[in-house]
């Protein structure tokens, strides 16, 4: 039988929403402050998948600008009814302290390709709201609510609100609270299903760290607090098994195959150590992010849904006996020239859509005008897309002829506006164009700066027109390569720790932070004065990660490397 090997989506993609539509499923996937919003993925086999779509890719669909790192779309909710595709997202603008102000909007279309209608504001009473479509033809908001009040918990509960089809609006005076969650807290991520005369709600508990949980609670009405938990919850967690390959399981979304069979997808993430930490403590550093894995699911005798295997998930899973054999990529590798002036769906870059304030594309180069610093989250020149394999190589040739120090441009690997490092062309105190690099790093605002070549920095030869610019990224640790000629690369000496790129490193300083490290390239000139770099190619090269007999995987340093 064909297996499904988790995690079917590799790299940041998170809070995945699932559905099935004739014979075709997909998932919905969090993309936070990265523009476009939500991504779409498709499959027929539940184990090959296509990034098909990025919905909300216009500024009329979401508008991000100034939006705080890991804002933004928050857990996307994808649903199919009525002939139409439906989505709810959210876009929070307050991260920290004792708001989280947001607004929840919906849109909807004929096709997963659109057209997406203008979005229509719903409410703004918490986040991760999901859209229920009753048998009995009524539609219902189910969402966490949020209270600011200091004497109580933040998590107040999962509020249902009657959405009235007709007017395409809420019904406030009909919200109601119907499950408040267990003793473990922070319940999210609601998501509403009819099966056997039960409604059963599935929630994520826990926050999305390594105490990550989902729990299913059912009842036969939707009335006020009615719903009775699952007996042995919770439904999927890996808080108590911390050798298991995935980890962080919970949050996601149930879906039946057209011959009764049931899986479920949730976020998860494969954390890594160094060599002189314990396995346990701190548990690990998840650099790909949160990525979606997919468990089947069986009922016991009392009705209640279980993970096959055990509520700790399993590495491989049996796929579908219907499934339809889907024609998909075998890696993530990218190769651009950019030919095109529309960017390569991989493409991503913050808070608004690639334009001509940032640069342009086609012709066989991509033009970038420095904006702001890489900690700028208002005006910032970069595209990056996600690091999806431990092991890879990332490569650009770059033109660039900076006005002074102020003026920079590279290939950079980037978690947040306080976590990102790079190698770029500069101007030294002399006048002379150098490469150097730099790392920002931690801290509560916007980090600590270090630049690691300063006066060792390598002068670029006269007359040198290209600049070609390597990251070798080696799991626990990554390092920067320059060449003046694209064949003899120059080391730069300096190694730097992934572990900084990662929502477990970020999480130590300051809030909750749910995204993933990427790779790209950026132009930054903070004297205003628009220098503009030209990059003529992008290369990003997986390397492999194999997975094993037993469903293991191995992270050994790839012979090729």
């Amino acid at each position: 039988m064909s297996q499904i090997k988790n995690p079917v989506l590799p790299g940041f993609n998170s809070d995945p929403s699932f559905i099935r539509v004739n014979d075709t499923y997909y998932l919905a996937t969090s993309t936070f402050e990265w523009f476009p919003g939500v991504r779409i993925h498709a499959s027929k086999d539940l184990i090959h998948w296509n990034l098909v779509k990025n919905v909300l890719d216009t500024t009329t669909l979401l508008d991000m600008k100034g939006n705080p790192s890991s804002g933004g779309i928050w857990a996307p909710d994808l649903s199919y009814a009525d002939g139409k595709f439906w989505l709810i997202f959210t876009d929070v603008k307050i991260t920290d302290g004792a708001f989280k102000d947001m607004t929840n909007y919906l849109t909807t279309a004929p096709t997963i390709e659109g057209p997406w209608s203008d979005p229509i504001t719903v409410n703004g009473v918490g986040f991760d709201a999901s859209l229920f479509h009753d048998q009995n033809g009524r539609k219902y908001l189910v969402q966490q609510t949020w209270d600011h009040r200091e004497y109580h918990h933040p998590f107040n509960g999962i509020t249902l609100t009657e959405f009235d089809v007709a007017t395409m609006q809420l019904k406030p005076e009909t919200a109601t609270t119907i499950w408040n969650g267990d003793e473990v807290k922070l319940v999210e991520g609601p998501h509403l299903y009819q099966i056997n005369g039960y409604y059963y709600l599935f929630a994520a508990e826990g926050g999305t760290i390594f105490t990550h949980q989902e729990v299913v609670a059912r009842s036969k009405s939707l009335g006020e607090l009615s719903f009775e938990p699952e007996p042995d919850a919770p439904f999927i967690t890996n808080f108590d098994t911390p050798k298991t390959y995935l980890q962080k399981q919970g949050h996601g979304a149930l879906v039946t195959t057209p011959g009764g069979e049931y899986y479920y997808a949730s976020l998860s993430a494969r954390p890594w150590h160094h060599q002189n930490e314990s396995s346990t403590d701190p548990r690990g550093w998840s650099t790909l992010g949160r990525e979606t894995s997919i468990q089947k699911v069986t009922w016991d005798q009392e009705g209640w849904p279980r993970i096959v295997g055990g509520h700790g998930g399993q590495t491989l899973v049996d796929a579908p006996k219907d499934a339809i054999e889907t024609v998909a990529p075998k890696t993530h590798s990218q190769h651009d020239e950019f030919e095109n002036s529309m960017l390569d769906i991989n493409w991503n870059t913050l808070r608004v859509p690639f334009s001509q304030h940032m640069g342009r594309a086609g012709h066989g180069k991509l033009e970038l005008i420095g904006r702001g610093s890489l900690a700028n989250p208002f005006d910032l020149s970069l595209i990056a897309r996600r690091w999806q394999a431990f092991y890879f190589d990332a490569e650009t040739k770059v033109k660039f002829d900076p006005y002074s120090y102020q003026s920079m441009a590279g290939l950079t690997n980037y978690y947040n506006h306080s976590n990102w490092s790079w190698i770029f062309i500069t101007k030294n105190d002399d006048g002379k164009r150098v490469v150097e690099v730099a790392e920002n790093k931690g801290g509560l605002r916007n980090g600590m700066y270090t630049s690691y070549l300063k006066d060792q920095a390598p002068i670029i030869p006269d007359g040198t027109e290209y600049v070609w610019f390597k990251t070798e990224v080696r799991k626990q640790s990554y390092t920067y390569l320059y060449s003046f000629d694209g064949s003899d690369w120059n080391e730069t000496g300096v190694q730097l720790d992934a572990a900084v790129l990662s929502d477990d490193y970020v999480v130590q300083e300051y809030g909750g932070f749910f995204t993933g490290a990427f790779v790209g390239l950026a132009a930054v000139d903070y004297s205003g004065y628009q220098s503009t770099a030209e990059f003529e190619s992008f290369d990003y090269l997986e390397l492999g990660d194999e997975i094993t007999a037993d469903g293991s995987f191995t992270f050994d340093k790839p012979t090729n490397s």
